[in-house]
């Protein structure tokens, strides 16, 4: 089991760090082009939001992200100590209609959902802990 860990903090010029560590630990592990789509998406989509939402303060808050290659498997986990959210209970955005006639939210939830093979939510200890898994293997068709 191959295991990258990295700490940052809840500023949005974070994320420039956050894709150049995913994009080292795909190119560590030969991660296919499919699954660094799949991870460089969902991590950016998460932390945009949980950073420009997921506070109630202007303090420094540390987020902790995680990378864990297990069998067929690419686990990802950000465990952070913002207000508790739930990504799984939230509603499924409009997607019929024009761009200007849809509202606005959503997609990023919407994205992480179907991009990745499994996503799980939890709340423990004042801390979200949310975990997507995606499959190094295509599916047959």
């Amino acid at each position: 089991m191959e295991r990258a860990e990295i700490k940052i903090t809840n500023k949005l010029a974070e994320l420039e760090s956050v894709r150049e560590w995913v994009e080292e630990f795909g190119a560590a592990h030969q991660l296919s082009p499919r699954v660094m789509t799949s991870l460089l998406v969902s991590f950016d989509e998460v932390l945009n939001n949980l950073i420009s939402y997921g506070y109630s303060d202007e303090r420094d808050h540390d987020i902790r992200l995680r990378l864990v290659l297990a069998g067929n498997d690419v686990w990802a986990e950000i465990e952070d100590d913002g207000v508790p959210f739930d990504p799984l209970t939230a509603p499924p955005p409009t997607l019929s209609g024009g761009i200007g006639e849809r509202p606005v939210g959503g997609l990023g939830i919407h994205f992480l959902k179907t991009l990745n093979d499994e996503v799980t939510y939890r709340r423990q200890d004042n801390t979200n802990r949310l975990r997507f898994r995606k499959c190094l293997v295509d599916a047959p068709s």
